[in-house]
């Protein structure tokens, strides 16, 4: 079968299409046929090498949609034919077939084609978990989406609009700024012409009550800036890089910087909140039911053959695109 492997660590160029052996399903896991195929920035991050270890050599990939085409012994849920998907964490899905564990796998309600599911299962249910569980939303209070136009930006905007949040979000290109218009968002701040923090008080003179924060390293201070006392920073990627580490004394904003006090700073994780096979069948639904019933609305910005891989992650890398990039097998 074909699949994308990475033997040493590097840019685009170092996804390699190879034929490799069909997988056999072990004791608790079933054999996927990818229909879709998710591509995410962790991937790139997984293919660089950093700032998360990974072992070469390394078939990338964390998310996808297809049939259960075999399963192995003790396999309770799944059986030969069921549509699924499947958000990580373990890595292997740039491939036509890949063995998944049982637990790791979710049913599609009709409705939900596989594209739709590879496009929104791992992005949806991290908005859904930094908008439901970690923080959540009450209508009226203001809101800062970095990278807005981004493919988990781009949900966790639609379920604040959704509870009525004021949404107040970053792009980099007036092209990202207008697809976050169309959707509604009326306060959108091109990050390259201004500086977001100033704009943001300017919009909200005491800070926002909440910042989403995928960005990191080229982000970290604005988000301290721009929202309120006793506000809350839901820190969730680092697409710029890692943020420096930082005397936790500054979220008092007793440190002299003029940085509000009281500040809430969290990271949170799926391995963490999808803990436990009701957890995650739960949230994987609410996200199916909010695509099903009009909440969220993902895009695809591109689907990609598998073979051309590289492409998709020049594409990722130049991070032009509004939406998701998907690989079809």
């Amino acid at each position: 079968m074909l699949a994308i492997r990475v033997d040493v660590h590097g840019g685009p160029e170092v996804l390699r299409p190879v034929t490799v052996p069909e997988p056999t399903p072990g004791p608790g896991e079933v054999v996927v046929r990818h229909e879709a195929i998710g591509v995410n920035f962790v991937d790139a991050q997984h293919r660089a090498g950093s700032p998360y270890p990974v072992h070469l050599p390394l078939v990338p990939g964390i998310e996808a949609a297809g049939n259960v085409v075999e399963i192995g012994e003790g396999v309770q849920r799944c059986r030969p034919g069921d549509r699924v998907a499947y958000a990580g964490p373990m890595v292997g899905a740039y491939a036509e077939l890949a063995t998944v564990p049982e637990e790791l796998v979710v049913g599609l309600p009709t409705g939900i084609s596989a594209s739709s599911a590879a496009a929104v299962l791992l992005q949806g249910m991290t908005a859904h978990v930094v908008t439901h569980d970690v923080y959540t939303p009450v209508a009226g209070q203001s809101g800062l989406v970095h990278a807005g136009a981004g493919g988990t930006g781009w949900l966790i905007v639609q379920f604040l609009m959704a509870a009525g949040v004021r949404v107040i979000a970053t792009a980099s290109s007036d092209e990202k700024a207008d697809a976050l218009r169309s959707l509604g968002v009326a306060d959108v701040i091109v990050s390259r012409r201004s500086d977001v923090a100033e704009a943001v008080r300017r919009l909200v003179p005491g800070g926002v009550d909440v910042v989403f924060d995928s960005v990191g390293r080229a982000t970290f201070e604005t988000s301290l800036r721009a929202v309120r006392p006793k506000g809350t920073v839901v820190a969730f990627g680092q697409s710029s890089g890692p943020v420096p580490p930082m005397d936790v004394a500054r979220l008092s904003g007793l440190t002299g910087e003029g940085l509000p006090g009281s500040v809430w700073l969290t990271w949170p994780t799926l391995l963490d909140y999808n803990a436990g096979r009701a957890a995650l069948e739960t949230r994987a639904a609410d996200v199916f039911d909010a695509v099903l019933n009009g909440t969220l609305t993902p895009v695809v910005a591109e689907t990609i053959p598998l073979v051309d891989a590289e492409r998709a992650h020049r594409l990722l890398d130049e991070r032009k695109v509004v939406g998701k990039i998907l690989l079809n097998p």
